[in-house]
């Protein structure tokens, strides 16, 4: 988790306790279930514990087990509970604690708010263990994963016949790329999985949103549901008996898919098999922009080029949203930026021996190294700091982060970008503009947010492999006036900041209806879709 304000002692040892209001709320979700063994794997200040006490299930359970690495909180656990002789308190890591036990115990329930330790906090022998739980059960372990995601398949491991796991964990098991073979894992492993997830922060002072995962064990597999509540109050009407299951696809795509419900999924499964339909990897080369190692240093000004004497060695840049004015970046785009003062060019050295630079250039560059511009790892780590690789001009940009959709725009002046945008370079014979067209549709833009991710704040991030899976209409036959008028009446209304959706309306009836013989009702329905998980993010914003 991100705290406001730092603390590394808690990045460290990844303690954010639990609020006993969402303790509460878990435990009483079990309270009228027959569970006998229960198993908290790191139990911190004990809240968990408080929370069964509250609701009077301490004396229903036979076994409780409370595993805290921290001997002082372990203590204080051990000496608030010490007259439950069915209370067991360890003071040992949970990884230690589940290789003695694995094979020996198992736990009916199995709930608690797992550590969130990067990495690079583990101890080695932490990394060890993570890496060998992980590999284990057939998922990969690499710098990425967080110490909560072992955590979880450890427990699962630890669960009776019908066992069930409630963890506090971060929201990212949604949708992020290293969380994906534990999404696989889960779906192989539990016969119901049940995300809760809240509008509102639910841990003070602490950023990062978080779901409740519950996990249930049994012979028959029901699938996967999504709750979404405001707040910790939308606990009082939850009942876990209640259906609402989607069945679960066992596969490693991202959760957030399960937004939509039944009916909306079955449409997206039916659109994947379309024929009509590709997608935008298909068409060409996908990559993320330039990664200069530091923006702020080689995107510069018209003034900062004319004092150093830089055009010569610049390209011209689209930097950010506010730099695409619609859906083409022209020569007259590039110049109106320029003029806005923004930081429309980019500085690609060449690969000449340093002596040969003009002197204005050994001064810019000077300039960098006397402020530490050099010293960042990007850029440390090239033979010659100040030169940046990887630096050729595509076809298409698409925006990385977005707020209410991605742009896609073709690059009409021999432009480039910066890690702010991906690149596009289209294949032999794929005609750009077709593709351009074939994105402004309620169909593909449902397919955008399906494949993004909500990043925080409300944006919507979308990486190269994601943005390769929106699907797009074939249009390879279009009528090239239809094209050419559809094309001028979108970027019209980009270029005057107008309601996207005044352009989705006639290219889907006039494109995706009349041209293509798709259902309106498709259409409409996508357009629900798109708008349903739009809202549901701009709401976190």
């Amino acid at each position: 988790m991100r705290l406001k304000k730092d603390s590394s002692e808690q990045k460290l040892r990844g303690a954010y306790y639990t609020p006993l209001q969402l303790a509460d709320a878990m435990v009483e979700l079990f309270a009228s279930q027959n569970i006998s063994t229960v198993l908290e794997p790191s139990c911190g200040d004990g809240v968990f514990l408080d929370a069964l006490q509250n609701l009077n299930l301490l004396n229903k359970v036979d076994k409780l087990t409370a595993v805290e690495i921290e001997p002082d909180e372990a203590d204080k656990v051990r000496d608030r509970y010490s007259e439950f002789e069915q209370i067991e308190v360890c003071t040992e890591d949970f990884f230690d604690f589940y290789n003695r036990v694995l094979g020996k115990e198992q736990y009916d329930l199995i709930l608690g708010n797992p550590p969130y330790i990067r990495y690079q906090y583990l101890k080695e022998s932490q990394r060890e263990m993570q890496s060998q739980i992980l590999t284990s059960h057939g998922m990969k372990a690499n710098k990425l994963i967080n110490a909560w995601v072992a955590f979880i398949v450890a427990c699962v491991q630890l669960l009776s016949e019908k066992g069930k796991i409630a963890f506090v964990i971060p929201a990212e098991i949604l949708q992020v790329a290293y969380a994906e073979d534990l999404r696989l894992y889960l779906a192989n492993n539990l016969a119901k999985i049940t995300l809760i997830t809240f509008e509102q922060l639910v841990f003070p002072d602490i950023e990062q949103e978080v779901v409740v995962f519950i996990g249930e064990k049994d012979e028959e597999e029901k699938g996967i549901r999504i709750i979404e509540m405001n707040n910790l109050s939308g606990f009082a009407q939850l009942d876990l008996s209640q259906n609402g299951f989607q069945k679960l696809q066992h596969v490693k795509e991202k959760w957030t898919k399960y937004f939509v419900n039944a009916e909306e999924m079955s449409l997206i499964q039916e659109l994947r098999a379309d024929k009509r339909f590709a997608q935008f990897s298909e068409y060409g080369i996908i990559n993320v922009g330039i990664t200069t190692g530091n923006n702020g240093y080689f995107s510069i000004t018209e003034e900062t080029s004319e004092q150093y004497q830089l055009s010569e060695v610049t390209l011209p840049l689209i930097g950010r949203s506010s730099h695409a004015h619609g859906i083409y970046f022209t020569a007259q785009d590039w110049e109106k930026n320029k003029i806005a003062g923004k930081r429309a060019r980019l500085i690609s050295f060449p690969e000449i021996p340093y002596d040969e630079y003009p002197a204005k250039h050994k001064e810019y560059i000077s300039l960098g190294e006397a402020n530490g511009e050099h010293e960042g790892y990007k850029c440390s780590i090239r033979e010659r700091w100040y030169i940046v690789p990887s630096v050729w001009v595509p076809d298409a940009f698409f925006l990385r982060r977005n707020n209410f959709y991605p742009k896609f725009v073709l690059n009409k002046c021999d432009a480039v970008s910066t890690d702010t945008m991906h690149r596009m370079k289209f294949n032999d014979g794929v005609d750009p503009e077709n593709v351009l067209l074939a994105y402004y549709n309620s169909i593909s833009f449902a397919f955008t947010e399906i494949c993004g991710r909500s990043y925080g704040g409300g944006v919507l991030e979308i990486l190269p492999g994601e943005m390769g899976n929106i699907l797009l209409p074939k249009v390879e036959r279009i009528d090239p006036a239809l094209r050419d008028k559809l094309l001028a009446h979108i970027d019209a209304i980009v270029r005057n900041d107008e309601d996207i959706e005044l352009a989705l309306d006639v290219v889907d009836k006039e494109l995706l209806v009349d041209t293509l013989g798709i259902d309106p009702e498709i259409c409409r329905k996508c357009r629900a879709i798109w708008k349903k998980m739009q809202t549901r993010r701009l709401g976190r914003g």
